[in-house]
């Protein structure tokens, strides 16, 4: 390919911009909210997660007090729709008990830790991989940390900029080492990816519909080789 990755990124980035607009992510009130969707997002579309956090909220759960205290069944009953709720129940308890522990049910207390650290101990909690813990980083605690995921994957291989199939570490390492650490970008970057990973770059594309398979004559999509 004739651009350097930076370029092709950046070039790839602005005509999703100019396609979908600022996409305006993580849709969420307090950075606890964000914290408690990301985990109730594992697996599970954004609007199934969405209804969990509303029914946190509408029964006055979205607290990490209360939860911490919590019975997971009552958890559980409460966050159906995101499936998995047993599971996620637990997860959801043990995170907000290290969150009121550990930073004192405080979103500052936790974007203070260095990230590395921070990092570290949120992939110790049982159920959180590296997709979840950096949505918490990114869009909760604003640290500069790339999120990648499925879509990424799909998006960027048609691109031929990945491999079809890059690890999670490898695939962050490309946006990481070929941008400007800058949490906007990194914000709304992810939050394009998802959107055109949705609704047109499926596993099935719908290529006829997409803005961008083409871009600025030096980046063609594959289509649905990938």
């Amino acid at each position: 390919m004739a651009a350097p990755l930076a370029d092709a990124l950046s070039l790839i980035y602005n005509a999703l911009l100019a396609a979908f607009g600022h996409q305006h992510w993580w849709p969420a009130e307090t950075p606890f909210e964000t914290m408690i969707g990301a985990i109730l997002a594992q697996n599970v579309s954004w609007t199934n997660a969405a209804q969990a956090v509303r029914n946190l909220e509408s029964a006055g759960m979205l607290d990490p007090h209360l939860l911490t205290a919590a019975d997971t069944a009552d958890i559980a009953r409460l966050i159906v729709p995101s499936r998995f709720y047993n599971q996620k129940a637990e997860r959801i308890r043990e995170f907000a008990r290290v969150y009121v522990r550990e930073f004192q049910a405080d979103p500052t207390a936790m974007a203070a830790a260095e990230t590395g650290v921070l990092r570290e101990r949120l992939l110790a909690l049982r159920g959180l991989g590296k997709e979840t813990v950096d949505t918490i980083l990114l869009y909760a605690c604003e640290k500069p940390i790339f999120v990648v995921d499925a879509y990424t994957r799909r998006i960027f291989s048609r691109y031929g900029l990945l491999p079809e199939g890059a690890s999670y570490d490898h695939m962050q390492r490309l946006f990481a080492e070929n941008l400007e650490e800058d949490v906007a970008l990194f914000n709304d970057y992810h939050a394009q990816i998802v959107r055109l990973g949705n609704t047109i770059c499926r596993k099935s594309p719908l290529c006829d519909r997409c803005p961008v398979r083409v871009i600025g004559g030096t980046l063609r999509c594959a289509g649905g080789r990938a």
